[in-house]
């Protein structure tokens, strides 16, 4: 779906209390058992190596769907790969046991469960230029915002984005089969790309073809050889798209989700998107997706697909030099 154009800051970092249980605090406060004094020595956060993802993925199993694209990026590539497009990052405390994991590069994701563990990714965030953007649950966003923007790179535009979650229990087989609907493949390239451009540059305000030319189409050729995008073409137009752009054990993640405009308000997306859903949850426990604040429409949609609302996500888009 095509999304609006990005809330201001000011609004995006306003509570509410949807976001209160999936907040900050109330994070840290699910790991107590981890919490240390604040007396105690700051913590560093240091670069994973290989081998070590069988821990990490245990580590990030325990909140699969918030951790979904980095167990996703793990899964596909291992912790140490181009591919990742940044380095991983784990804290850990005195004994040794993980306080947290982050990715730290283009795309800024962490799993943190302490606070000092967050303000160490920050650090490490603090230590690489040109990041592209900073995504998570609303108030850790916040926190890490607080403590990076004094020595960090400064803020080019945000937006907030609502999580929206289908379990395997939930879903209701709405609608039938869509004949045509399938895995992109290379000859559908040419379609694919200009749409997933323009869906990347009405959220972040880059045009993925302009700012990197080369590696843009080059990850969406990827996507398709690994089976990861879906289709429904029709007379050379591209009826229906999605991506997906994380894919563990028990959760996907979808994204880039696209109905040609004129076929909006039919019917042929939700049952496109039903097909797809059903064929992921014979093999997943959940399919989730985040959607603009600002777009009731695909609100709307989502749920009438059967998608429930968790919580708050916010991206950061930091600008480079």
């Amino acid at each position: 779906m095509s999304f609006p154009k990005a809330a201001p800051l000011a609004k995006m970092f306003q509570t509410s209390p949807q976001t209160e249980a999936a907040g900050a605090a109330s994070l840290f406060a699910a790991f107590a058992p981890l919490r240390v004094s604040s007396a105690e020595r700051a913590m560093r956060a240091e670069p994973l190596a290989r081998g070590a993802e069988a821990e990490v993925v245990e580590f990030l199993a325990q909140r699969s769907v918030h951790a979904v694209n980095l167990l996703g990026l793990i899964h596909d590539n291992g912790l140490v790969s181009a591919h990742n497009r940044g380095t991983f990052y784990a804290c850990r405390d005195e004994r040794g046991r993980l306080e947290g994991v982050a990715l730290v590069g283009h795309a800024t994701l962490f799993e943190a469960r302490t606070p000092r563990a967050l303000r160490a990714f920050v650090r490490a965030a603090q230590t690489r230029p040109n990041l592209h953007l900073v995504l998570g649950e609303s108030e850790t966003v916040a926190e890490f915002w607080r403590h990076y923007r004094a020595a960090g790179q400064p803020l080019r535009l945000a937006c907030r984005e609502l999580l929206f979650q289908l379990d395997r229990g939930e879903y209701a087989g709405r609608g039938d089969a869509v004949e045509g609907l399938r895995l992109a493949t290379r000859e559908d390239l040419e379609l694919i790309i200009p749409v997933q451009a323009r869906m990347v540059e009405e959220e972040s305000g880059l045009d993925p073809r302009v700012s990197d030319p080369e590696g843009f189409p080059m990850r969406c050729g990827r996507r398709v050889d690994r089976g990861r995008t879906w289709v429904l073409v029709e007379g050379g137009r591209l009826v229906f798209k999605a991506e997906v752009m994380a894919d563990t054990q028990g959760v996907v993640y979808l994204e880039g989700v696209h109905i040609a405009p004129e076929e909006r308000g039919r019917g042929r997306g939700l049952r496109c998107l039903s097909h797809l859903t059903g064929l992921l949850l014979g093999r997943a426990d959940s399919v989730c997706l985040l959607v603009n604040e600002r777009n009731k429409a695909a609100h709307a949609f989502y749920r009438k697909a059967g998608f429930r609302f968790e919580c708050y996500y916010d991206t950061i888009f930091l600008r480079r030099d």
